[in-house]
């Protein structure tokens, strides 16, 4: 994969998506028998000359911690449509989910699937930034069959933390 752009943590800097899946795999080799939930969720905000996204990678051993990275991307104009809005989000979120799913999640279950029967599993999805409640509603169904249309699990709040919570954190 040739991508243009990096991802970084509180802990290292400059990875490039290569990385991020050794990184990935390092963490659940740690306890192949878990339960794991890998997501990618995107957040923006509107700045005062551009609008800041942020998307993350976040991989849940469910009961037992989370490794994540984030990656920055920068609009130089400011997004004041909703759905423009969301819909960058949405797009920006498909873009990394589309490398998991062509090239690098079967990677990732190679890692838990020997160890099935003792409860390891992988679970992919994407986060989006929008709910039932407020304007973002209107958009649920769109949006949502654009990450079910790749064969991934669309999650919407409050049970999008990777988008909402996670990358929500950094656009600021």
């Amino acid at each position: 994969m040739t991508e243009p752009y990096t991802f970084y943590n509180m802990s290292e800097r400059h990875m490039d998506f290569e990385t991020v899946v050794t990184r990935l795999k390092q963490f659940m080799q740690k306890d192949p028998r878990s339960l794991y939930v890998l997501s990618v969720g995107t957040d923006s905000h509107v700045h005062q000359h551009e609008t800041k996204f942020i998307t993350a990678i976040h991989l849940h051993r469910v009961g037992k911690g989370a490794w994540g990275c984030l990656r920055n991307y920068q609009l130089l104009r400011q997004v004041k449509s909703v759905r423009e809005k969301i819909s960058l989000e949405t797009s920006l979120s498909q873009e990394i989910a589309y490398f998991f799913i062509t090239e690098y999640l079967d990677e990732l279950l190679e890692v838990v699937l020997p160890y099935h029967q003792e409860g390891g599993d992988l679970r992919f999805e994407v986060h989006l930034d929008i709910g039932k409640r407020g304007i973002t509603k209107e958009l649920i169904q769109e949006m949502t069959g654009r990450i079910t249309a790749m064969g991934v699990r669309a999650k919407i709040k409050p049970d999008s933390y990777t988008a909402f919570s996670y990358a929500n954190r950094y656009t600021k």
